[in-house]
């Protein structure tokens, strides 16, 4: 598949790190929420097995935050999502569908909240501010809606943990998954987080002084070295063997929440009240007509730019793949589809076209690992 290279413009934006990323030798770019998202740093596979072992530094400056700003804003962002909200804490992190009045995927962001009346929005790749000020505007809530300059830096990987407690010390490792704090380093405080888009393990810095933040990354590397720490970026294998789901991806506004797997996250038996929350009641109670699933299929590559047909021996579709990747681990191209009802059953057989050739699948569960 023939590479282009990315025309940037002011639509297109790069972050505090790109200079320092392409003297790293960076090899591809995406757009995530009009920003540079580094896509490769050489072999796919090799970066899966390094990541995997050892430790690397992601710009990921691209999950952009909207803040939340106000007394009503645990109002609004309690309308925006159908998870319960209403006994968060302060320095907690939480994994939120957001979901418009047909109970149609918006994003599937991580809330942070700081305050009682400010919060962050991590959002993945949509124009969730928008959204954010059509809700607040129509409900005429008392809030301020923004997108602060926070460019976050993750550090991920098995080796992360040595990594940040030599820099910030043992406080660093005592944090518990998804919770937040804050870290001072080069004159400044850094909002740290447990977290981050692998199942690695590792830490996401919410860097706000850009000055020290850059200081940050030249001493992730100088540090890390004993680590074979090295640049990265969310890696396509990992993220399908872990099942992260990817909106835009695997999923989109025509997608609801119990279609994605998402059920933990719906909570319609509260007194909360939030959009989509009669829709949701009714989808559960009439079931689903279609389900996220995994998929393995005897081939040994794919590359996933639209969506591709599964269909089984009489030419029927019975879904569509969305994301696929090869394994090293399974030795096969696994996927994450969006499979039609009665088909989305472990061990359903299907077949698909890739380049020209047509090879067998099976349906799985997920996660894969």
């Amino acid at each position: 598949m023939k590479n282009y290279s990315i025309a940037r413009s002011r639509r297109l934006r790069s972050t505090p790190y790109t200079s320092r990323i392409e003297k790293q030798g960076v090899t591809a770019y995406t757009s995530y929420n009009h920003m540079l998202l580094p896509a490769a740093f050489g072999s796919l596979e090799d970066a899966y097995h390094h990541l995997k072992e050892n430790v690397q530094v992601w710009d990921v400056a691209g999950e952009r935050q909207v803040e939340i700003l106000g007394k009503d804003s645990g109002k609004l962002v309690q309308l925006m999502t159908c998870r319960d909200l209403s006994k968060s804490k302060i320095g907690r992190c939480y994994y939120c569908p957001i979901i418009d009045d047909q109970a149609g995927l918006i994003n599937d962001p991580v809330i942070l909240k700081l305050s009682e009346e400010r919060w962050w929005i991590s959002i993945a790749d949509s124009d969730v501010i928008l959204f954010a000020k059509g809700l607040a505007i129509g409900n005429k809530f008392d809030v301020k809606i923004f997108e602060p300059n926070v460019d976050i830096l993750a550090v991920q990987g098995p080796k992360s943990f040595k990594l940040m407690e030599k820099i910030f010390g043992k406080k660093i490792t005592e944090m518990k998954f998804f919770g937040f704090d804050y870290f001072e380093f080069s004159g400044a405080k850094h909002l740290i987080a447990r977290s981050g888009w692998s199942k690695q393990g590792g830490y996401e810095v919410y860097v706000e002084n850009t000055k020290s933040g850059l200081a940050l990354y030249d001493k992730l590397f100088e540090v890390g070295k004993e680590f074979d720490v090295k640049p990265g970026c969310p890696n396509l294998i990992e993220r399908i063997e872990s099942a992260l789901l990817s909106y835009g991806n695997d999923m989109d506004n025509n997608d609801n929440p119990f279609e994605c797997g998402l059920d933990k996250y719906v909570n319609l038996d509260t007194e909360v009240n939030f959009l989509g929350k009669e829709k949701l009641k009714e989808i559960k109670q009439t079931g689903v007509s279609k389900k996220l699933m995994g998929v393995i299929i005897d081939a040994n590559e794919i590359n996933v730019s639209k969506s591709i047909d599964l269909i089984i021996d009489n030419s029927s579709k019975i879904g569509e793949l969305r994301s696929g990747v090869y394994s090293p681990h399974f030795k096969k191209v696994i996927g994450i589809a969006m499979i039609d009802k009665p088909y989305y059953k472990v061990s359903q057989t299907f077949k698909i076209s890739i380049n020209d050739s047509t090879f067998e699948g099976k349906v799985c569960d997920l996660p894969f690992i």
